[in-house]
């Protein structure tokens, strides 16, 4: 019985990380019908903010508490001025032009961001060179928040670690805001007409381009700080590290029903847990072919996810 509630205690602490991620593909997808393959490797981007952050910090201030807020708002604010950069030049021009190509634009972004960042790019100024990009090598992230035993139960027959309580804590903070701002703020009502037909919105006088690059801000915002969240857990730091949790949390939005944000939410909660049960009962090998098989099995029963709806559109 312990073993169990310990898998629910991780499958839910992973299930919060894919959680913000999730809600990321939610918001662009919500706003533009628009599948955003590159919001992993947005992700990526601020773990390499908050990593640079940290060691310009130094040991000694990077674990502070304003430490740690200083790398989680770099980390945000510089994802959100990148989402803004590839939504203005790489989206906009596209909007009116069929989905596949956006799909594509979207694939070749998170191609150039996940390998860019393999390049070792130096600048010499003066006689002293400074590193621009980090290279392929995998790197440790800092221990901003020193891993502790929050909570012991028994005979340490079930751990929480302190990172689990603040990751949820951060999480679900982080998706109360979001949700209180999609429906009790004028900018969610915005969000929501330009959800519904943007060109309809940009007549009733909606600032249109400003909503949705806002949205893709947001969104880059939430993968910065998901980030941040992972690789505490994980410590790991390499430039394909958000291909591989931006894929988990595209399936945790479809599951969910992609578009709908509590949705998105459960969905990564459910990802999480399932994950969690195939490694500790099973072999840890088995869990991305049962994360995709609880995919398939889901869409098969709801193609529209759990709490998607069904719309019918003219041909």
């Amino acid at each position: 019985m312990s073993d169990f509630v310990q898998h629910i205690i991780n499958g839910l602490a992973s299930g919060t990380i894919y959680a913000l991620v999730a809600l990321g593909y939610t918001m662009v997808y919500g706003v533009l019908k628009l599948i955003n393959f590159a919001h992993g490797d947005v992700m990526m981007v601020g773990v390499y903010l908050g990593y640079g952050t940290a060691f310009q910090l130094g040991r000694g201030s990077q674990s502070s508490f304003l430490g740690v807020l200083l790398i989680f708002l770099v980390a945000m604010a510089g994802c959100a001025l990148l989402g803004f950069v590839i939504e203005r030049f790489a989206y906009r021009p596209l909007r009116e032009k069929p989905r596949l190509t956006a799909l594509i634009t979207a694939i070749g972004i998170s191609f150039a961001l996940s390998y860019g960042f393999q390049l070792d790019w130096v600048a010499h100024l003066g006689s002293a060179s400074v590193t621009l990009l980090p290279g392929a090598a995998p790197r440790a992230f800092p221990e901003i928040i020193k891993p502790t035993e929050w909570l012991v139960f028994g005979d340490r027959d079930v751990v929480v670690w302190n990172w689990q309580v603040i990751s949820l804590g951060i999480a679900v903070a982080l998706m109360v805001g979001l949700q209180l701002l999609v429906f009790k703020t004028r900018f969610g009502s915005a969000m929501r007409a330009v959800s519904f037909d943007h060109r309809t919105a940009a007549l009733m006088g909606i600032p249109t381009d400003r909503v949705i690059a806002t949205t893709f801000m947001l969104g880059s915002a939430l993968a910065a700080g998901a980030g941040l969240l992972y690789a505490i857990k994980d410590t790991a730091v390499q430039p394909l590290m958000g291909t591989y949790v931006g894929l988990k949390a595209f399936v945790a939005a479809v599951i969910g029903g992609i578009g709908h944000v509590p949705g998105a939410v459960v969905g990564a909660l459910l990802l999480g847990l399932c994950e969690e049960f195939v490694v500790g009962y099973t072999s840890s090998s088995w869990r991305d072919a049962v994360a995709f098989g609880f995919l398939i099995a889901v869409l098969l029963v709801r193609p529209e996810g759990l709490f998607g709806r069904a719309v019918a559109e003219k041909v």
